[in-house]
């Protein structure tokens, strides 16, 4: 072979090896997609399971209190020191707190929840329901009559769903409680002001864009997590990859979602006329 069929052998492979990713990527995404809808729909037929609902509620909201409240009081005393920094340069150390309220509000807040509950319950949502599958714990319910979405996926998914903006709103709550501790007892600021810009600049439309975002991240990787728990193939062995690839790719689609669920806000704000 020349240089030249060389070169085209492998441009034509790598180009191959591209188009076959791209296209089990779509499958994939409809795949899930289907599995959510699916899944979606048995919350509303009988008999509901308002008890698995409130029981996986305690588990992705109540037991993730700590290191969400951990997490925002010290993201707050980071954030507002490095703000305070900067500001301190050019002599705005008054705004401080507005912008560290609209970041964590905004931005920081839900997506660092969603990072952290991804990692922590969505991992254990695969990993148990992954187990149950290789265990053919799953197969024998299906024996047995159980709809085993409605029983075991669509309760983790409203649960999520449910808990997210509750936990976001206990991460802004407590980041900002770390922002003052840094702004007024640390570094000095007048505690007036402090309260009085933040007033000023944040408006309830900041706190309800984290919030929304914050229930979309819990439904997406509730979902992606639920279904490769359920899908899992190959012993304990598949048990492991399927708990990776599901928190990995909840945690990626997690950050991306962020950008563009902010931009179809804005330009709602600006197709409704909100300022």
């Amino acid at each position: 072979m020349t240089v030249v069929q060389k070169v085209a052998f492998y441009m034509d492979s790598v180009a191959g090896g591209l188009r076959d990713k791209i296209n089990n990527l779509f499958l994939e995404v409809g795949l899930i997609t289907l599995f959510m809808v699916n899944s979606l729909k048995m919350l509303f037929s009988k008999p509901q399971r308002y008890y698995e609902m409130i029981r996986y509620m305690e588990f992705v909201g109540n037991q993730s209190i700590g290191i969400i409240s951990l997490t925002g009081l010290f993201t707050g005393l980071a954030l507002s020191l490095q703000i305070y920094l900067g500001f301190k340069m050019f002599n705005a150390v008054n705004m401080v707190g507005p912008v560290v309220a609209l970041g964590i509000t905004r931005e920081l807040g839900p997506v660092l929840t969603g990072l952290i509950v991804a990692a922590r319950a969505g991992g254990a949502m695969a990993a148990r329901l992954g187990t149950m599958r290789v265990n053919e714990q799953i197969d024998a319910l299906d024996v047995m009559g159980v709809n085993t979405r409605q029983y075991l996926i669509a309760p983790r998914i409203a649960a999520s769903v449910i808990c997210m903006p509750l936990l976001t709103a206990v991460f802004d709550f407590v980041a900002m409680l770390g922002s003052w501790l840094l702004c007024v007892k640390l570094v000095q600021l007048d505690e007036a002001v402090f309260w009085q810009k933040i007033r000023d600049t944040v408006e309830v439309k900041h706190i309800n864009e984290g919030l929304f975002k914050a229930a979309i991240f819990g439904l997406v990787f509730a979902v992606v997590c639920t279904y490769r728990g359920f899908n899992t193939t190959g012993g304990a062995k598949g048990v492991g990859e399927a708990t990776n690839q599901g928190v990995v790719q909840s945690m990626v689609m997690v950050i991306i979602l962020d950008y563009f669920i902010g931009n179809l806000i804005r330009i709602f704000y600006i197709v409704m006329g909100i300022r």
